[in-house]
C-alpha cells in the first residue's frame, strides 16, 4: 500500500469541498519517540463498522474493522486494510455527507497511544504481523493485527484483529456493546448524525423524522448526564460482612467462590473525584493507599459503597502478605509495576445513597459489574465460580494460594461474621497479639521469639511462640517497636510457665501468624511470622474455630418428583426441580424482590395451565406478599421470592414459568427494566429475528442506551434494557410505544407495533406491551412451558449470531447455563447505569 504520496489514494476518494474531513498532509520531522497516537472512529457508512487507525510513517495507517473490536482474545476481528489518513484525521468527529465516500455518521469512539512490543517495530506492518500494546481509554493491553493470506483474485488485504489474553482481556461484547458515547464530545450517535440532518440510519422523510427524535432522546441523556455528575461526599463506613472458617468447602450450586486474597480489607467509599479507603475497622487510610484511590477517583464514579482486598504480588505473582507491607513501609514514590498495588472488588453495599444490602451476594456482584466495567488494572472485580468450589480450592492450594471464600448466593449482606459467608484456608493462618518476646543470644538477632495470646472470654489466654518468619529488616522494625511498649507484668490471665526472661509488652500489636496445628494445650505448632496487622484491633483477636461446612440451605419438600411435566422428553416434576434448584442462584439476581405471575401447570404442561399473581397463603413461609393498587382502586397481595426456596415451593405447586414486573417491590411505582420482546409471523425465520435484535440494538446504542440480548424459549429474542428507577409507569410505557411505533414507521415492511394478526403479515411485532404497569415479561433462565422444556436464556451479542433457535438451551442443560453464566461473554449482563431518555 505504499507510494510516493501515501495520502494520494485518500484524496482521490474525496471531494473535499463537499465532506468536511481534512484534507491533512504527511506529517514531516517526526521526533524519535516509544509511543504513537491511535485512534477508533465508530463509522455508520453503509454498514456500520470500527476504523482502526496507527499512527506510523507520519499518517494513520487505517482498518476496517467489520464487527469492533473484541476484548475476548477467542475472537479474531475481520479489519480490512484501507487507504491511509492524514494525522489530522485523528481529531475528527462529524457526518460526511450522504452520497460521498464513506458517507454516514462517525464518532470518536477512543484515543490514546500504542507501542511495538519489545523488539518489534512499524515496519512489522508491512511484513504482515504486528504485536503492540495500547493505550487508550478504551482499548488497552496487548493485541495482534494479523494480515491474512489472499485468495485468487482477492484486491483487498484482510487482516485480523486479536486481543492478547492479559489483565485487559474480557468478553466479546465489553468494549463496543457498553461504550456508546464520544471520547471527544461525549455525544451518542444519534446526536452526531442530528447535527447533520440525521437521514444516515434510516429512509426517507420518515427516518429523518425519526433521526430527530433520537438526537433529542440523545441531547437529553447527555444533559442528564451531565446534571448527574457525582456530587457530594462518598457513603459513610458501615460495618463488613466477615467469613466463619470452616473445614470444607460447601457443596451446591447455590454457592459462588472467589479467591482468598492475601492482603488488606478494604472498603472504598467514592463520589466522582472524592474517595476514601477505610480498614475493615473503620480506618481513614486512603493516604497510605493515594496511588489507588487516585486511580478509582479517575473512574469518576457516582457515590457508591465498595467491600474488596488491596493486594501486593510476590515475585511468583502471588497476592502476598508480605509483599504488600514491603510496599507500603517504601511509601508511594518507590512503586513500580512490580509492586504496585491492586484492588479487587467484590462486592457493592450502595450506589447513588441506596442501599444494596437486602439484594443477593450475587446480584450485588453483577451490579459491581455493570459499575466497574471501565475500571481496568489495577482495579478490576474479583472472578468467581459458581459451584465447582472443591476444584478452585484444590487449584489454589496447589498454587500455595491462601484458600477460598465461599458465598451463598442469595443471601444479603451483613455486617458481621455469618455463615452465608464462609472461609476455606490451604493452611492455618490467624491473628495473635504480640504480649512479649524472649532476648536471643545471637548478636545479630535482636529478639529469639515473640509469645503470642488471643482474647478469649473477655481475657488474653497465651497461645505459644513464633520463632520463624524473619528477616533482619522485619526483626529491627519488630525491636524499634518495642522499646515503647515495654511493661514490667504479663498482660496474660495466666502467666505460662516458660516466662524466664521474657521481657513483656503492652498488648497492642496484632500479628498474622502461619502455624501446622494447635498442640494439645492449646498452643501453636509449627509457626512462622507473616505480618504486622495494622489494620486490625487487638480488641477483636479472638480464635478462629474451623467449623463444618454449612449443610444445603434448600429445604423445600417435593412431592410426586416422578410426575411427567413435559411428555416429548419424559421430563418430570424432579427434573424440573433439579433444574431449579440448580440455576436459582443465576435466576435471582433478575427475579428475585420482583412481583411473579406463575405459569402453573399441576398435572404438565400438556394439560391445563393458568397464570397466578396473588395468593391467599397456599405457597408457604418461603412466597411472600407485596400489597399493589390495582386499577379500580383495590389492593391486593402479589406474589415475589427473593431466594432459592421461594423458587422451589413454587415448583412444588406446579409453577413452569416466571414471569416478573420490571420493578421490584421496594419501588414498585418506579419501573427499571424495559422489554422489547421480537414476535415473528409464522413466515419468518430465527434469522429475521437476530437481524432484527441486532437492529433494535443499534438504535437503543444511537441515543445512548444499553441492551441485552435473550433467548425467550418461545418464538423470539427479547431486547432488555436496564434502567435507573428515576421515572414511572406512564413515561416508561410511552416510550417503549413511541421506540417500537418510530421503528416501524420507518421500515413498515419489516416491524408493526401492533398487535392485531392481520397486521402482522410477513412482519415481527415489536411488542412494548409488556412495559406497561401490571404486565410481566418471562424471566432470565426460567423454564417455558413448550415442548421440549426450553429455557429463557440470556446471550451475549455476538454469540446469538450463531444460535439456531430461541430454544437452543433446555432444562436438562443446568451445567452448560451455569457455566455461561459465570463466562466473560454474560459478565454484567442486564445490569447498566443509564437514565430513560425523554424521546
Amino acid at each position: 500500500m505504499a507510494s510516493a504520496d501515501p495520502l494520494a489514494q485518500y484524496r482521490k476518494k474525496r471531494d473535499f469541498k463537499l465532506t468536511p474531513e481534512p484534507a491533512g498532509e504527511v506529517a514531516k520531522g517526526e521526533k524519535r519517540q516509544t509511543r504513537h497516537r491511535f485512534i477508533v472512529q465508530k463509522h455508520d457508512a453503509t454498514r456500520l463498522h470500527y476504523d482502526f487507525r496507527l499512527e506510523a510513517d507520519g499518517v494513520l495507517k487505517s482498518w476496517a474493522v467489520t464487527k469492533g473490536p473484541s476484548a475476548d482474545p477467542a475472537d479474531k476481528r475481520l479489519a480490512v486494510r484501507t487507504e491511509d489518513h492524514p494525522m489530522a484525521y485523528a481529531d475528527f468527529e462529524g457526518a460526511i455527507p450522504k452520497g460521498e465516500y464513506g458517507g454516514g455518521t462517525v464518532m470518536l469512539w477512543d484515543r490514546g497511544t500504542w507501542a511495538p512490543v519489545e523488539d518489534k517495530s512499524a515496519k512489522d506492518i508491512e511484513k504482515g504481523h504486528l504485536h503492540f500494546t495500547l493505550d487508550g481509554e478504551r482499548m488497552k493491553g496487548e493485541w495482534l493485527l494479523v494480515r491474512m493470506k489472499p485468495r485468487p483474485g482477492e484486491k483487498r488485504e484482510n487482516w485480523l484483529l486479536r486481543k492478547i489474553d492479559d489483565a485487559y482481556a474480557g468478553g466479546s461484547d465489553e468494549l463496543t456493546g457498553r461504550h456508546l458515547t464520544s471520547v471527544l464530545t461525549g455525544r451518542t450517535m444519534a446526536e452526531i448524525a442530528g447535527d447533520a440532518g440525521g437521514e444516515q440510519s434510516l429512509k426517507g422523510a420518515k427516518g429523518a423524522a425519526f433521526a430527530k427524535k433520537m438526537k433529542a432522546a440523545a441531547t437529553h441523556n447527555e444533559k442528564i448526564a451531565r446534571t448527574a455528575a457525582p456530587k457530594g461526599k462518598p457513603p459513610k463506613f458501615r460495618p463488613l460482612q466477615l467469613a466463619t472458617l470452616v473445614d470444607a468447602v460447601p457443596s451446591g450450586n447455590d454457592w459462588f467462590h472467589e479467591i482468598k486474597y492475601d492482603g488488606y480489607r478494604a472498603l472504598v467509599a467514592a463520589a466522582g473525584r472524592a474517595v476514601v479507603v477505610y480498614t475493615r475497622s473503620g480506618l481513614d487510610w486512603t493516604d497510605k493507599f493515594a496511588p489507588l484511590a487516585e486511580r478509582i477517583a479517575a473512574l469518576g464514579l457516582p457515590p457508591c459503597l465498595i467491600d474488596g482486598e488491596i493486594v501486593a504480588y510476590d515475585a511468583r505473582g502471588n497476592p502476598d502478605f508480605s509483599a504488600l507491607q514491603a510496599v507500603l513501609k517504601r511509601g508511594h514514590g518507590a512503586q513500580d509495576a512490580k509492586t504496585e498495588l491492586h484492588f479487587f472488588a467484590f462486592d457493592l453495599l450502595e450506589r447513588d445513597r441506596k442501599s444494596l444490602v437486602k439484594l443477593g451476594n450475587l446480584e450485588r456482584k453483577e451490579r459491581l459489574e455493570a459499575l466497574l466495567r471501565d475500571a481496568a488494572p489495577p482495579i478490576a472485580v474479583a472472578d468467581h465460580v459458581i459451584g465447582a468450589g472443591e476444584r478452585l480450592y484444590d487449584a489454589l492450594c496447589g498454587a500455595a494460594q491462601e484458600g477460598i471464600i465461599s458465598k451463598r448466593a442469595d443471601a444479603a449482606y451483613v455486617g458481621r461474621r455469618t455463615r452465608s459467608w464462609v472461609k476455606v484456608k490451604c493452611t492455618r493462618r490467624q491473628e495473635f497479639v504480640l504480649v512479649g518476646w524472649k532476648p536471643s543470644s545471637a548478636k545479630a538477632r535482636p529478639f529469639a521469639s515473640l509469645l503470642l495470646a488471643q482474647h478469649e472470654d473477655g481475657a488474653l489466654v497465651y497461645k505459644g511462640n513464633v520463632g520463624t518468619g524473619f528477616d533482619a529488616d522485619t526483626m529491627a522494625m519488630l525491636a524499634s517497636k518495642f522499646e515503647s511498649r515495654a511493661r514490667k507484668t504479663a498482660p496474660l490471665a495466666v502467666e505460662p510457665a516458660a516466662a524466664r526472661h521474657v521481657r513483656w509488652l503492652k498488648p497492642d500489636l496484632v500479628a498474622e501468624i502461619a502455624f501446622a496445628e494447635y498442640t494439645a494445650s492449646g498452643s501453636v505448632r509449627h509457626a512462622s511470622f507473616v505480618g504486622l496487622r495494622a489494620d486490625k484491633e487487638a480488641r477483636n483477636v479472638t480464635p478462629e474455630i474451623r467449623e463444618a461446612a454449612p449443610a444445603p440451605t434448600t429445604d423445600v419438600v417435593i412431592s410426586n418428583r416422578s410426575r411427567v411435566i413435559f411428555p416429548e422428553t419424559k421430563a418430570t416434576k424432579g427434573d424440573l426441580t433439579d433444574y431449579y434448584a440448580a440455576v436459582a442462584p443465576i435466576m435471582l439476581p433478575y427475579m428475585a424482590r420482583r412481583p411473579v405471575s406463575l405459569v402453573r401447570c399441576p398435572q404438565g404442561r400438556a394439560k391445563q395451565c393458568f397464570f397466578q399473581k396473588h395468593d391467599s397463603g397456599s405457597f408457604g413461609d418461603h412466597v411472600h406478599h407485596v400489597p399493589i393498587r390495582e386499577k379500580d382502586g383495590g389492593v391486593e397481595d402479589y406474589l415475589y421470592v427473593e431466594d432459592a426456596n421461594g423458587i422451589l415451593a413454587c415448583v412444588q405447586m406446579g409453577t413452569i414459568e416466571f414471569h416478573g414486573w420490571g420493578s421490584h417491590v421496594d419501588a414498585v411505582e418506579k419501573p427499571d427494566r424495559m422489554v422489547f420482546d421480537l414476535d415473528p409471523d409464522e413466515g419468518l425465520n430465527f434469522a429475521d429475528v437476530k437481524k432484527a435484535a441486532a437492529d433494535l440494538r443499534r438504535q437503543l446504542a444511537d441515543i445512548g442506551l444499553v441492551s441485552f440480548a435473550m433467548l425467550s424459549g418461545g418464538k423470539g429474542v427479547h431486547i432488555v434494557v436496564p434502567l435507573d428507577p428515576g421515572h414511572d409507569w406512564d413515561a416508561h410505557k410511552d416510550f417503549s410505544k413511541r421506540f417500537a411505533e418510530a421503528l416501524s414507521i420507518a421500515e413498515p415492511d419489516r416491524f408493526t407495533a401492533t398487535m392485531s394478526k392481520a397486521k402482522r403479515k410477513g412482519k415481527i411485532f415489536i411488542d412494548w406491551l409488556r412495559n406497561q404497569r401490571g404486565s410481566t415479561a418471562i424471566m432470565p433462565y426460567s423454564a417455558r412451558a413448550r415442548k421440549g422444556a426450553p429455557v429463557a436464556t440470556p446471550t451475549g451479542w455476538d454469540a446469538l449470531a450463531d444460535i439456531d433457535s430461541p430454544g437452543h438451551w433446555t432444562i436438562a442443560d443446568a451445567d452448560d447455563l451455569l457455566d455461561r453464566a459465570a463466562s466473560a461473554e454474560l459478565r454484567g449482563w442486564g445490569f447498566a447505569n443509564q437514565t430513560l431518555p425523554d424521546f
